[in-house]
């Protein structure tokens, strides 16, 4: 039967993907403009074209795995740590404490 949910989301389709190629082309042009002005005169580089700089986009993305979208993909770990450390006894909290200072060399 007719849902009034889907002809919604299929009405908000198209304008949620002209948004992803604008902002894409947004960041493309401001990278682009921030090399452009600052790195040449900085570090003698030379220019870059639009083309490169959505080039250096991607490639930041496969290198560092950022402009991630949705929430923080791993958030729920804090959750898991968070009911560990509920569920554990006072001394298994002090062995752990001890361990991480043992580790990392700081006051945990």
């Amino acid at each position: 039967m007719f849902n009034p949910e889907t002809k919604t989301r299929m009405r908000k389709g198209p304008f949620i993907f002209l948004f992803i190629i604008a902002a894409v082309s947004g960041l493309t042009a401001i990278v682009m403009w921030l090399w452009n002005e600052i790195l040449p005169s900085l570090i003698h580089v030379s220019t870059i074209s639009y083309w490169h700089a959505l080039g250096l986009l991607i490639l930041c993305r496969i290198l560092f795995g950022g402009f991630k979208f949705g929430g923080r993909p791993n958030s729920w770990k804090g959750q898991q740590w968070k009911e560990k450390w509920g569920n554990m006894t006072e001394e298994e909290k002090e062995k752990l404490k001890q361990k991480m200072k043992e580790r990392w060399g700081r006051n945990c």
